[in-house]
């Protein structure tokens, strides 16, 4: 398994990790609901930038973060102290998970494009699952970017950070997939939906902020996609020259399409 990962773990994407987190939670949240759930398992909590949501939102329950990375842990520890015994936190694959109890809610976002083989972190869920158990999951589908004016740069290193994705064990568009994925490893009540954005002229201020979201987003697989020759440093300065291009056209066109799925057991 490459244990590369897209967006790596240097302060300043812990940071993007948590302004994300707040950016987009009025497109994520509407939908997700733990009402009645006690005990909450996250899959790749990682700062603990969701984590602090789910806890604003659903006061009663009590928040299980797991992660592989013991330096995302560190730092969703320091970001969570002010949730005191409502979480706790596991370092362990979540393809092989040996939990301490069982949960009655799971909550999974922007985690299984990261992981070869997610169905693998389905199957492993199961066992510690309450009967009818809420899942929970937020989703890439990188594919369904679509901007106007076309830049070739941006096209260039869009196409290069998804091939970095994919050869880092990953996957781009599993938000696509995610109905396939629960209905294979027998979940139940399974149900997807589109969320996302679709910007232009009309949402002048919304596209600047978004266009800005975007190139902090593209950043974060520069360190990685530079180290492994997958682009150049003018690869990094053209992008974000077509996204400003984006802003200064007469008929800016912003779209991109993430998927959520629920589920019980």
């Amino acid at each position: 398994m490459d244990k590369r990962y897209l967006h790596g773990f240097i302060p300043e994407e812990q940071q993007r990790l948590i302004n994300q987190a707040g950016f987009l939670t009025p497109l994520i949240y509407p939908k997700i609901d733990f009402s009645g759930c006690k005990r909450i398992l996250e899959i790749g909590c990682g700062v603990g930038a969701q984590t602090a949501k789910l806890l604003e939102l659903f006061p009663e329950t009590h928040i299980t973060c797991v992660d592989h990375s013991e330096i995302q842990l560190d730092k969703a520890r320091e970001n969570l102290k002010f949730a005191g015994n409502r979480v706790d936190f596991l370092l362990q694959d979540a393809t092989e998970l040996k939990l301490p109890e069982s949960y009655d809610g799971v909550y999974i976002c922007w985690v299984l494009e990261h992981i070869p083989n997610p169905e693998k972190v389905l199957r492993s869920l199961k066992p510690f699952l309450d009967k009818e158990a809420k899942i929970w999951i937020t989703e890439v589908f990188n594919s369904s970017f679509y901007y106007q004016p076309h830049g070739e740069r941006l096209e260039y290193y869009y196409s290069q950070y998804n091939t970095y994705q994919r050869d880092c064990g990953g996957d781009p568009d599993v938000g696509a997939n995610l109905g396939n994925l629960l209905f294979r490893e027998g979940y139940n009540e399974i149900k997807t939906f589109p969320g996302g954005f679709h910007l232009d002229k009309k949402d002048e201020g919304l596209l600047l902020e978004f266009l800005e979201f975007w190139k902090k987003l593209m950043r974060s697989g520069s360190e990685g996609m530079l180290r492994d020759g997958y682009i150049i440093l003018d690869d990094i300065s053209g992008m974000e020259e077509d996204l400003d291009a984006i802003a200064k056209n007469e008929n800016p066109i912003f779209f991109y399409r993430f998927i959520q799925a629920f589920a019980t057991i």
